[in-house]
């Protein structure tokens, strides 16, 4: 049962990833995957808020399927990430992959920790 659930929240995060990518770099004229960078982010924060909700017996093991490995395993990519990143460095653009790496490592981290205390203030 656990298995459809995980289905369930990757049915849904899977079309999301792919129209907020598809949004967010159409409004931006540059080789910088900006639409990667926004789900992974936006991924990171619901796990941030996910984490927190079970740490303070909020959630359940089953929302955690369904929200953590199912909806934020189809959003966020780090195959992707990796994928655009060594791309921007063989075509020569080496700022943009490295700010790409600082940017998504630094950012990600920080809506997790964001996540966390946000959790801690509602369920706390």
């Amino acid at each position: 049962m656990n298995w459809l659930l995980v289905i369930a929240g990757a049915a849904v995060g899977a079309p999301l990833r792919y129209l907020t990518d598809l949004a967010v770099q159409k409004r931006h004229d540059t080789v910088f995957p900006w639409g990667t960078l926004t789900v992974n982010v936006a991924g990171c924060l619901v796990l941030g808020l996910l984490t927190g909700a079970i740490i303070y017996g909020a959630a359940s093991d089953s929302v955690q399927l369904l929200v953590g490995t199912g909806f934020c395993g189809a959003l966020t990519t780090y195959s992707t990430f990796s994928y655009e990143t060594m791309r921007l460095a063989e075509t020569g653009a080496k700022v943009f992959a490295a700010a790409n790496v600082i940017a998504g490592v630094v950012a990600g981290l920080g809506a997790a920790f964001i996540g966390v205390a946000l959790a801690r203030a509602c369920w706390t």
